[in-house]
């Protein structure tokens, strides 16, 4: 999921360098919060508890983000090779480590998941996504539910199996559970930012897909790119699902929704969607497979 809108990664050094000494001020926490949430094999996710890991977590991030897929980052986040946004500071950062790596701890990060409660949102300059999409509206509409935004998801080449997508998503459903989520929503991304080029993925998403009535959210006026480019008699959904990426096929599967509209992010070079998942619409099939209390791999 990920990225953020044009300019925003635009700031100045001296910004950056202020945050990054804010990010490095954290504290860490308490042992409960580095408890393993679940483990596969060699591979583990827990919380990040260390300013370290957080920095190791950013590192992965600009890997995957500016030296894979070409996002234009700031003069300070390309001179410490960390993708570094305000948020950071204010999220809780999920990891997947694979302990066969030797080295330090933070050598062993190879995925990340970035999490942002509403209540901490409440308080810190509000959620991520809501410079793209009408998310304010969207919360209003549901004032007594606990929202959670899903962002920066990335996990490192060589670990894009079944096994790490089980870990994060084992880490996502814990965590919700623990705090009382009723709401999951987030960017999730295509390549590139002609979103013609995926026009057949697209339409299918807003077609069979939409997030309508009190669920419902589109992309920003003024940012706002049609997806309806194909009609809905000549969708194959066959090819259309192929087309898509899979974190968005991972999200159809659990039961989630699809904004109106996307928005075309030229400083990450992505084309995003917004996906809301209420967690009362995730699949039964996925509840007793991750457990209902998230036993399954912990």
């Amino acid at each position: 999921m990920a990225v953020g809108p044009p300019n925003r990664y635009a700031e100045q050094d001296r910004v950056r360098d202020v945050l990054l000494q804010t990010c490095s001020e954290k504290p860490e926490t308490d042992a409960e919060a580095s408890r393993p949430l679940g483990r596969i094999g060699t591979l583990e996710t827990r919380l990040a508890t260390t300013a370290a890991e957080v920095a190791a977590a950013q590192g992965v991030r600009f890997r995957v983000f500016a030296e894979e897929m070409g996002a234009t980052m700031s003069p300070a986040n390309t001179r410490l090779k960390r993708d570094i946004d305000p948020y950071d500071s204010v999220c809780d950062h999920l990891l997947v480590f694979d302990t066969a790596i030797e080295g330090d701890r933070e050598d062993q990060i190879v995925g990340t998941y970035r999490l942002l409660r509403g209540s901490v949102a409440r308080t810190d300059g509000g959620f991520y996504s809501e410079s793209e999409f009408t998310i304010t509206d969207l919360l209003e509409r549901h004032p007594g539910k606990h929202f959670m935004e899903l962002g920066r998801s990335c996990v490192l080449p060589g670990y894009r199996t079944r096994r790490t997508l089980e870990l994060l998503w084992q880490g996502n459903w814990a965590y919700s559970l623990q705090h009382g989520i009723d709401v999951m929503f987030g960017c999730a991304s295509f390549a590139g930012t002609r979103p013609e080029d995926h026009a057949l993925a697209l339409s299918y998403l807003t077609h069979c897909h939409a997030a309508t009535r009190e669920w419902a959210v589109s992309a920003l006026p003024g940012l706002y790119q049609p997806m309806d480019l194909v009609p809905k008699e000549e969708i194959e959904p066959r090819r259309a699902l192929s087309a898509l990426p899979p974190l968005v096929k991972g999200y159809l599967r659990l039961g989630a929704m699809v904004g109106d509209g996307a928005f075309v992010d030229h400083d990450f070079r992505t084309t995003d969607v917004m996906i809301v998942l209420p967690i009362a619409r995730i699949s039964e099939r996925y509840i007793n497979y991750y457990g209902a209390d998230a036993a399954r791999f912990s």
